[in-house]
């Protein structure tokens, strides 16, 4: 683990409150030229607009950023239909869709809501087999077959198909969930809340084992950081609240120390501003310090 080498890109994490200006704070995004959006996907909270449907509005009113959830709640949202949603927007946005997926938390939450009560154990059970479901949905394959505990298909036919080579990202902590990533997906989506910087190496290490063990190079499976904090003109008060000096010291150190190569702004204060700040102040210097880095 260390620097995998990868481009760096920036996003930012809307959380989907109803009475907020949403679509005004991804225009902004937009406009300030991150990127990512991504939204948190808690269909059982009330105060939330659903995500797929406030993607879709995202995707129309945008030009170039790229959307997904982050991350899609697994047990509410079954996996032909998820990649059908999915594969939909990417065609329709021209190719501005990923999908970030998770085994769902909140179990007593998603019960309420209709959805199934699993374990733990059958929580990943079910994130491996959806990865599987999802794929055969992207190929466009008729005759779909699989056989699962937890799904099935019998003589599916996809489509339709993505308009590029959409990736499949996982929100997993798991030891089982992290060799499934190094496995099969295409990136890995923790966030800096509980997945703090220093046990960043250890979790590398369950990915790139599995990585390698399949085969693959731990290169190819893209890091991405949901990063929460401000960005300010004062004093460092702690991880990534602080200048931009600071933001832009502590995301070098992430990519070329930690292996991380994508990071989502999940961010206090004026949204617009931070937002703003990020794309302009943070994104730019960390792209040069990461460079010069690399360059040594």
């Amino acid at each position: 683990m260390g620097d995998y080498g990868r481009p760096l890109e920036f996003g930012y994490f809307l959380v989907p409150n109803t009475g907020d200006p949403l679509l005004e704070t991804a225009r902004a995004a937009d406009r300030a030229g991150l990127d990512l959006i991504g939204v948190q996907d808690h269909p059982y909270q009330r105060r939330y607009v659903d995500t797929w449907t406030l993607l879709s509005m995202i995707a129309a009113v945008t030009e170039r950023v790229r959307v997904f959830p982050d991350v899609a709640n697994l047990p509410l949202r079954p996996p032909a239909v998820l990649a059908k949603a999915a594969a939909s927007l990417d065609v329709l946005s021209g190719g501005r869709a990923e999908l970030g997926l998770g085994a769902g938390g909140f179990s007593e939450a998603i019960e309420a809501f209709g959805g199934p009560a699993r374990s733990r154990p059958e929580a990943a059970g079910a994130l491996e087999e959806a990865v599987s479901v999802i794929r055969k949905v992207w190929s466009g394959e008729r005759n779909l077959r699989f056989d699962g505990d937890h799904y099935r298909l019998k003589g599916a036919k996809a489509g339709p198909v993505p308009a590029h080579r959409m990736e499949l990202w996982l929100g997993v902590g798991g030891p089982r969930g992290l060799a499934l990533t190094g496995r099969s997906a295409d990136g890995w989506l923790p966030s800096s809340a509980w997945a703090a910087p220093e046990r960043l190496p250890g979790l590398h290490a369950r990915i790139d084992e599995a990585a390698a063990g399949a085969g693959r190079d731990p290169a190819d499976v893209r890091r991405l950081y949901n990063v929460g904090g401000t960005i300010t003109d004062g004093a460092s008060e702690g991880f990534l609240h602080g200048p931009p000096s600071q933001w832009t010291d502590e995301l070098t150190d992430l990519a070329v120390g930690s292996g991380m190569d994508t990071f989502v702004l999940w961010a206090e204060g004026d949204q617009e501003t931070q937002i703003k700040r990020f794309a302009e102040e943070v994104a730019p210097a960390v792209r040069e310090q990461v460079a010069r880095e690399r360059g040594r």
